[in-house]
């Protein structure tokens, strides 16, 4: 799909569901309000962060896709934004990190403790706001936000370590990543009265959609444009955490390549950094991971194939295929 382009696919998003997305954006800051100028500041900036809104638009164009857009749809866009923005500002927390979508994280401009409890208090909102739906919502919301949290844990676990193994890297961002993209697709399908064989597909679809989506969000921190991707490039190394590229550079590079890159991500530095780009470079890492990605954006986009075709599961498809080739 040659002819996909960030803009041109959100122009096409925003053509379809902008009106819904601009509802569930409704729903998200009456949530947020507060009376307390610190905090409508704190939110206001955090918003800033949010981005393409890919989990939201994967709830509305799954809703789309299985039968249209119901008020609940709108609900579900906030609560899964809230969520998704709540990971964002911890994760800038445990990352260090400067800048996010071109702007200052919450830690560097107030500070830790802000960051944090910004964090809990969308997280807190989020339950809140699906509690108005049904228990069925707070039960996906919760166990997709344990299994989001368990990644986490799991990826600090494993810093530094120079073994972990494809499997292993798979089961994290299975967690931390695709199981929010999974509940939204899934939340689309159900709540617009899908089957349970439908919405389970449209689950995959999600979950597929999120692995393709953090591969290359992998690949970006090691070879991206900081001025492209709106956020500190490099802190994966930064953190010692292993991430595709370097685990296929580990198994397959000879003894003595495989030694220096172990002791390279043993000793984080720039200097360091930069060597181990170039051994990345030099390798067929970066191809490796992407050839990955499209796997599973191909396997997401055939776990469509139980609905229809329609414009909503054209552009489903576009975003699986754009989500595994993004630069940005």
């Amino acid at each position: 799909m040659s002819k996909l382009t960030g803009q041109g696919l959100l122009l096409r998003v925003s053509e379809m569901v902008g009106r819904d997305l601009e509802r569930a954006e409704q729903k998200f800051q009456e949530e947020l309000a507060s009376w307390h100028p610190y905090v409508t500041d704190v939110v206001a900036h955090v918003t800033r962060f949010r981005g393409k809104r890919l989990r939201p638009i994967l709830v509305l164009l799954s809703a789309q896709a299985c039968g249209g857009i119901r008020p609940e749809h709108h609900t579900l866009a906030a609560v899964v934004e809230m969520i998704h923005t709540a990971t964002l500002v911890h994760d800038d927390v445990l990352d260090e990190a400067d800048t996010r979508r071109h702007v200052a994280t919450v830690n560097s401009r107030w500070n830790t403790e802000t960051s944090v409890l910004c964090g809990d208090y969308l997280f807190t909102h989020a339950f809140h706001l699906a509690a108005s739906l049904d228990a069925l919502a707070c039960r996906l919301i919760g166990r997709a936000t344990n299994l989001v949290c368990e990644g986490e844990l799991c990826q600090v676990h494993e810093r530094a370590n120079s073994r972990l193994s494809q499997d292993q890297y798979f089961k994290i961002i299975n967690g931390k990543t695709a199981e929010l993209c999974a509940l939204c697709s899934f939340a689309g399908a159900h709540y617009a009265g899908s089957s349970t064989s439908v919405s389970e597909s449209f689950r995959e679809y999600g979950r597929l959609l999120g692995m393709a989506f953090q591969i290359a969000d992998d690949v970006l921190d090691i070879v991206g444009d900081a001025d492209k991707t709106g956020k500190s490039i490099g802190t994966d190394y930064e953190k010692q955490k292993l991430t595709l590229p370097l685990i296929h550079l580990l198994e397959t590079a000879s003894e003595s390549d495989a030694a220096r890159a172990r002791e390279l991500i043993e000793n984080p530095a720039a200097e360091n950094r930069s060597a181990l780009i170039e051994m990345v470079r030099n390798s067929d890492a970066i191809e490796y991971a992407n050839s990955v990605a499209r796997r599973f954006a191909d396997d997401a986009i055939a776990a469509l194939n139980v609905v229809p075709d329609s414009p909503a599961r054209q552009i489903l498809s576009e975003m699986a295929e754009f989500a595994s080739r993004r630069s940005f």
